[in-house]
């Protein structure tokens, strides 16, 4: 059986936030869907629904793992939902399940979503989100982005 090459990105963020968050979440999808990489989020509203629209608009692929048991909880720019049942439970298949997780702003959600990606071993790229530092440093794996196409980029070009 072939490997797949599709990269998987995450994106987190809050289910609530303002225009330019959105501005910033909308432009980070089309550039995902551009990249031809598969868009992953919590699949609610805020910033999961701004990447989402964003990556149809450019006729990407997306998925939302819902954290309840009612498909029509999920915005409604996702291709594949997955309910899971769990709640924030969830966060951990969220980051699991990208090879690159993007944070856009967010809340502690978005906080625990981070720290379980870096569990996972996957990188995290923040992009106007938490600012984590360890003895003066960014941890590894960790990336700081100025803009969506700096975000995507550090996500789509890593092996």
């Amino acid at each position: 059986m072939e490997k797949t090459t599709t990269k998987y990105i995450s994106v987190i963020g809050a289910g609530v936030c303002d225009a330019d968050t959105a501005s910033i979440a909308e432009e980070v999808g089309r550039l995902i869907a551009r990249a031809g990489a598969v868009l992953i989020c919590g699949g609610l509203g805020g910033v999961m629904e701004a990447a989402c629209r964003g990556a149809k608009e450019e006729g990407g692929a997306t998925i939302g793992i819902l954290p309840g048991v009612e498909r029509g909880d999920g915005n409604p720019y996702l291709d594949y939902v997955i309910l899971s049942g769990v709640g924030h439970g969830r966060n951990l298949a969220v980051a699991a399940s990208g090879d690159a997780v993007i944070a856009i702003g967010g809340g502690f959600g978005t906080l625990s979503e981070i720290g379980l990606a870096r569990k996972c071993g996957r990188p995290v790229v923040l992009l106007g989100s938490w600012e984590i530092w360890k003895s003066g440093c960014v941890p590894e794996g960790i990336y700081l982005a100025n803009n969506a196409a700096e975000a995507v980029e550090l996500t789509i070009n890593r092996p």
